[in-house]
């Protein structure tokens, strides 16, 4: 295992007794296998020989014992191990999250949606792997190859021999093998793999506004030729994969056959003669080589599911190491109502050379402020470092006079809310949907907010209400109700200022700005007057009545006012 994978194992936070109840239960269930087949052959041939019934009696229902405890224990295996794997991978989830949501912020903001959600999704579940088809079955693998072979040396070292150098090629080889094709399919599809996430998920999200913008066939084009690219990888790495699944049964064929031949050499014509060999001892020398496989022959699978968890370590442990370590913040709860202020800010991420230019921001309780500007030109970065989540490049944001550092994380989240424009529905219900910002919220609070942000008539419509679960998440819904819904999320959370990401997106214009005057006119009814709005927008109503209205644009790293010679100011105010 590499430094990467053991890192990443440990996020499983594995208890020892339940993975060791689990390899006690798979050897239990192979070792039952093991022994039915030896009592299976010494009952096979002591019947030929035609002894009285009753000599027979204890070995019939021994083997019945050993038929149905060999089910049982496989019964109990599996469910020891999927236990410790579902414990693992909900704790590597866990601390996962806790880890990006207390580092840096832009360890996970700034990865493409269908990276983060592969990285989250399918990487921690190839963690979870390891323990379900690699720990296990190589433990139960070792403890059986060395039972059989000891077991076929007691009656002859030759075919023990044998039967090790069959094992080696179905538990070394053969795994060894199934590795390397594991290795070439999932590195040089991982790209691909993670392309056609985005895309996908682009395509299915955004496939109303795609259609009108004349782009929808070229995202579909594109997520195509990274699942065909996808595709091929699998194709490259078939060959070394066929190899693999030939040599087990390959290695079991030249085992049993050795045995065979090592047993009519020794087979003597009396059964009796020193050194002979009996019918009972020939048979259970055939027969045992058998069932040892029935362990070997898992190994190739587990090392698949070792290399698939080691390229997903990686990509686990550098997000991991870009987002840090959880940062503890400081001790104190911030004040309320909150009076913001940033001076002098300069916003931009980490380890980017796009800054925007400095600029002040007043935010006192009930201020409204509208902030414009082009795409890409750091609206949304601006409310990120407002919000603490984004440290500034220069300049200060303050809460009260104080640094945002010097408050507890989780407080000041309750109080300075940022909600992204693209932020997660979830597969559960509407009303739970908006428990993400209010673990408290009552049905009719939430039947309120949405009535408030125009989803009456459709709430009302569906089949449950509030409580009718989003198949899907956003894909459920359109656009528009999509940013509505969030916006209903924004006004029930307890947040006193609210840092909104362009929330009318996807509206139709009329209602679209009818909700901006509403949220950026402290007369408005859709927010309290007390609580403070910041709103991006791309489409600013020319009646609107914010505040202060800014503009935010880039200016050139490494000069003092952010003003190129000759070019307009990047960011301005206006009353």
């Amino acid at each position: 295992m590499n430094r990467d994978l053991v890192r990443a194992i440990r996020l499983l936070d594995l208890e020892p007794r339940r993975v060791l109840a689990a390899i006690a239960a798979g050897v239990a269930t192979l070792g039952s296998a093991l022994a039915l087949a030896a009592l299976s052959a010494w009952l096979i041939t002591k019947a030929w020989q035609m002894p009285p019934v009753l000599d027979l009696t204890v070995a019939v229902v021994a083997v019945r014992a050993l038929g149905i405890s060999r089910g049982l224990f496989r019964y109990l295996e599996r469910l020891a191990t999927h236990d410790a794997a579902l414990r693992g991978t909900t704790s590597a989830r866990t601390m996962i999250y806790r880890r990006l949501a207390g580092g840096d912020p832009a360890a996970a903001a700034g990865l493409r949606r269908g990276d983060l959600l592969a990285r989250t999704g399918a990487d921690v579940d190839a963690l979870g792997d390891v323990v379900v088809r690699a720990l296990v079955p190589i433990a139960v693998a070792v403890v059986m190859a060395l039972s059989a072979v000891v077991v076929l040396g007691l009656i002859s070292p030759a075919a023990a021999l044998v039967l090790a150098v069959a094992l080696a090629v179905s538990g070394v080889v053969a795994p060894w093998l199934s590795a390397r094709a594991a290795r070439l399919a999932e590195s040089e599809s991982a790209a691909a793999t993670a392309l056609f996430s985005e895309t996908a998920v682009t395509a299915l999200d955004h496939a109303a506004e795609l259609r009108v913008a004349g782009r929808l066939d070229d995202v579909v084009s594109r997520a195509e030729a990274a699942d065909d690219a996808a595709v091929r990888a699998a194709d490259r790495a078939a060959m070394p994969a066929a190899f693999a699944a030939a040599a087990t049964p390959l290695a079991i064929g030249a085992s049993v056959i050795g045995s065979l031949l090592i047993g009519i050499t020794l087979y003597g014509p009396d059964g009796g003669a020193p050194g002979a060999m009996t019918p009972m001892s020939l048979a259970i020398l055939v027969l045992v080589p058998l069932a040892a496989f029935e362990a070997a022959g898992a190994l190739p699978a587990a090392a698949v599911a070792l290399t698939r968890a080691r390229l997903a370590s990686t990509r686990i442990v550098a997000l991991l190491d870009r987002a840090g370590e959880a940062q503890p913040g400081g001790t104190r709860t911030p004040p309320d109502p909150v009076h913001v202020r940033a001076q002098g800010v300069r916003c931009g991420w980490p380890d980017s050379d796009k800054v925007t230019a400095p600029l002040d921001l007043d935010l006192p309780p009930g201020a409204r402020v509208a902030v414009v500007g082009g795409s890409g030109a750091g609206k949304t970065t601006l409310l990120m470092t407002v919000a603490g989540l984004l440290p500034p490049v220069e300049g200060s944001v303050t809460a009260d006079g104080d640094p945002l550092s010097d408050f507890r994380p989780d407080d000041l989240r309750r109080e300075i809310g940022f909600f992204a424009e693209d932020a997660h529905l979830f597969d559960t219900s509407v009303l739970e949907n908006l428990r993400v910002a209010r673990g408290d919220l009552d049905e009719d609070a939430a039947l309120a907010a949405l009535r408030t942000v125009g989803l009456g008539e459709w709430v009302a419509q569906l089949p449950r209400g509030v409580h009718t679960s989003l198949g899907g998440g956003a894909r459920a819904i359109s656009g528009g109700q999509r940013r509505r819904l969030l916006l209903a999320r924004a006004l029930v959370s307890p947040a006193r200022v609210l840092l909104l990401d362009e929330p009318t997106e996807h509206l139709d214009a009329v209602d679209g700005a009818h909700i901006s005057r509403e949220l950026l006119d402290r007369r408005g009814t859709l927010v309290d007057p007390g609580r403070t709005v910041v709103l991006v927008t791309h489409q600013l109503p020319v009646d609107a009545r914010p505040d202060r209205v800014v503009t935010v644009g880039e200016g050139p790293v490494g000069t003092g006012n952010g003003v190129s010679p000759g070019e307009p100011l990047g960011a301005s105010q206006r009353p």
